[in-house]
């Protein structure tokens, strides 16, 4: 059995890629709620999964709203408004999600878990406030979970995103859909997910397609259709909009090289020369930092004192090589893209003729 949704010309035209910082935080959160160990993401869930404590009641609310297995709300995922929203964006768009769609969306999950937990049922009585509050918890599960790790993880959603531009450009859009999943199969005017048991109305989906790469959603694949409907709000703030444009239909997917994420470098041939301009020090600081790291750990690690490893990540965060992230009693400390530039490996230099 297989699903359909329908494209024209005009949704062809329309489909495009992003990069969705929400669309990690739920399949990610998921999987540290398994507690078993994953052939991909086990050295980050190792790391994380200790954490996850410090996210007190927050971590509750996440939950609730993303099960083990099944639906999660659509309103976790909004449809990106550009090719990479932060995720300040997309959680402003989060807060914004219509009374009627949240009630909608929360009476769904209910039907399919058979209840809604009690942080949930809050959330259903009063969204509004409810919302502001899930924001707060998703931020901070992001800051302990998946921002130490972005830059690494950002870095392949990116090479995917390129790589399926440049198909698209060579070959076509029928080659980069029949090519992103086994479940995918293009023919003619039609889009098909094979066993996959609900259907995808295009009647209650926007113009277009949006696909969006991912590192955590799994083997599968993960899709949002509905509509962004602000009809029938009872919020005054929020006036009747009957004809209210729908959001595109998402489709995530695993994105390429998720394979390689966690695996540890090699030694970087560039470190050598980048220690004659930071210092040997830093330049050290900068190699350990394959994984996100605290200032203990780091001292531990390099036998540098603490003193000596907070001066010196100071001065590596003052230029943007490393960032900090708090996550509970911890701030972690991790490489900046930049950093991952300095450090790639630097090609032999050219023997002088």
């Amino acid at each position: 059995m297989a699903a359909e949704l329908l494209f024209t010309a005009g949704d062809l035209a329309r489909m495009r890629f992003a990069v969705s910082p929400m669309w990690e935080v739920g399949p990610s959160l998921r999987l540290l709620r398994s507690g078993l160990p994953h052939a991909v993401h086990r050295p980050w869930a190792e790391q994380v999964r200790p954490r996850l404590a410090a996210l007190g009641p927050a971590y509750g609310l996440l939950a609730e709203l993303v099960p083990p297995a099944g639906y999660v709300p659509d309103f976790v995922n909004p449809a990106p408004a550009g090719p990479a929203p932060t995720l300040a964006e997309e959680l402003a768009a989060i807060r914004a999600t219509p009374v009627g769609q949240v009630r909608r969306d929360l009476d769904r999950l209910a039907e399919e878990q058979g209840r809604l937990g009690p942080r949930l049922r809050a959330l259903h009585a009063d969204p509004a406030a409810g919302l502001a509050r899930l924001t707060e918890a998703v931020e901070a599960y992001w800051e302990l979970a998946l921002a130490p790790y972005w830059a690494r993880t950002r870095a392949v959603l990116d090479a995917d995103v390129l790589h399926r531009a440049r198909q698209a450009a060579e070959h076509g859009a029928a080659r980069v859909l029949n090519d992103l999943h086994a479940e995918l199969c293009w023919t003619e005017d039609t889009l098909r997910l094979r066993h996959r048991t609900r259907p995808l109305p295009r009647r209650t989906a926007g113009a277009g397609l949006l696909l969006i790469p991912s590192a955590f959603t799994g083997p599968g694949l993960y899709t949002r259709i509905g509509r962004l409907d602000l009809s029938g709000s009872p919020d005054p703030s929020h006036p009747q909009h009957p004809s209210a444009p729908s959001d595109p239909p998402q489709l995530a997917y695993p994105a390429r090289g998720i394979g390689g994420l966690w695996a540890a470098a090699a030694p970087m041939p560039g470190t050598e020369a980048l220690a004659g301009v930071l210092g040997r020090s830093r330049a050290l600081l900068l190699s350990e930092l394959a994984a996100p790291a605290s200032t203990t750990e780091l001292a531990r690690r390099t036998g540098l004192s603490p003193s000596a490893v907070s001066q010196y990540l100071a001065a590596l965060r003052d230029a943007r090589l490393v960032s900090a992230h708090r996550a509970g009693r911890w701030v972690l400390y991790a490489r900046t893209a930049s950093a991952e530039a300095l450090l790639a490996p630097l090609a032999p230099p050219t023997p002088e003729g």
